[in-house]
């Protein structure tokens, strides 16, 4: 690792969608780090040469090699692709390549040749047709670091949203969501916050399952029996700063927001599209609970915007500086 600044290895995404584009938009910036791109180099020039953005695509054999970030420039850890890619259109031969490269980067942050990685977006559908079973990046990188439950956070500005439960049917997350996981990952989300985001007593407001929080029982009684009694007692034995449960539509109000540093939502869309709606093109999705620091875009391939020159690259650069900053975080504390 660098005795300066932190490493950030950056998986291209699908080699089809604008993951190469997000990764040449994304070297325009200055970044205290050294930064390091993980695909195949002749894909990024191709796609630098059609969407008109020139950059200095520096091939590099090991990320020992690469030096601090120079506006402008790439260094690439070459990976070729499986087959030729054309942009906007989806090749199930190229599944294998995006997996690749996802492990790459994360055995390279595993092994401690990078401080942290960015993911840019993959084509979950793409994927599965070529006959991988992949639900998502978050699934991949517990399973690659032995990770037994990561928690997902999306953060736009000062909003940070985490989940426990995440890629889940709706009529299985009340089952989910038992008194063990709640602790658990009440567990991952303030480590998180410790850890990477520098807050030494962080304060977490927690959603209720129900509309109204289960108003007394009469709408669930997954409030009363669970969700309650869990965190009443990490209160009282952990002296955990926890608020709720609160009715999901009270919570996500300035004020109440004010009053806490992360917000807990039961399950995907009940936290996701308040978050989407207050940050969209400027949010990132990290992943905590593994062993490494993981932040991602949090949007799609958007197809249609390949090789066009049209896509934002808000996110992107939101995710870099985040990894960026978790990464000295960590560094600081440790």
């Amino acid at each position: 690792m660098a005795a300066d600044f932190p490493t950030v290895v950056v998986s291209s995404g699908e080699p089809a969608g604008i993951g190469p584009d997000l990764c040449l938009m994304m070297a325009q910036h200055g970044w205290r780090s050294r930064v390091v791109v993980v695909g195949d180099i002749d894909l990024l020039q191709s796609r630098s040469d059609q969407i008109g953005i020139s950059t200095t695509l520096t091939p590099i054999d090991s990320v020992d090699q690469s030096v601090d970030h120079v506006p402008g420039s790439l260094q690439v850890l070459h990976t070729p692709l499986n087959a030729e890619c054309i942009a906007s259109s989806l090749n199930p031969a190229n599944s294998e390549y995006v997996l690749r490269v996802l492990r790459q980067c994360a055995q390279l942050c595993m092994n401690r040749s990078a401080d942290a990685m960015v993911t840019a977006p993959v084509h979950k559908g793409i994927i599965n047709d070529a006959g991988h079973a992949f639900s998502g990046h978050t699934e991949l990188l517990a399973e690659l670091t032995g990770t037994p439950l990561p928690v997902m956070l999306l953060c736009a500005d000062s909003l940070r949203v985490a989940l426990v439960t995440t890629h889940l049917p709706l009529s299985q997350v009340s089952a989910a969501i038992t008194p063990q996981r709640l602790t658990r990952t009440l567990h991952v989300l303030r480590t998180g916050l410790i850890q990477q985001f520098g807050l030494s007593q962080p304060r977490i407001s927690v959603c209720g399952l129900n509309p109204h929080a289960g108003e007394g029982g009469h709408l669930g009684r997954e409030e009363i029996e669970i969700i309650e009694p869990t965190l009443a007692q990490l209160r009282s034995q952990r002296g955990w700063v926890l608020h709720g449960p609160l009715p999901a539509d009270t919570l996500f109000t300035p004020r109440h927001l004010n009053e806490c540093d992360a917000v807990l939502a039961m399950y995907h869309d009940q936290g996701l599209p308040t978050l989407k709606y207050a940050g969209f093109g400027s949010a990132v999705n990290v992943t905590l609970g593994l062993p490494i620091i993981r932040t991602s875009v949090d949007h799609g391939t958007a197809l249609d915007l390949a090789a066009t020159g049209r896509c934002d690259g808000g996110s992107m650069e939101v995710a870099m500086r985040l990894a960026i900053d978790c990464a000295a975080e960590q560094a600081a504390g440790s």
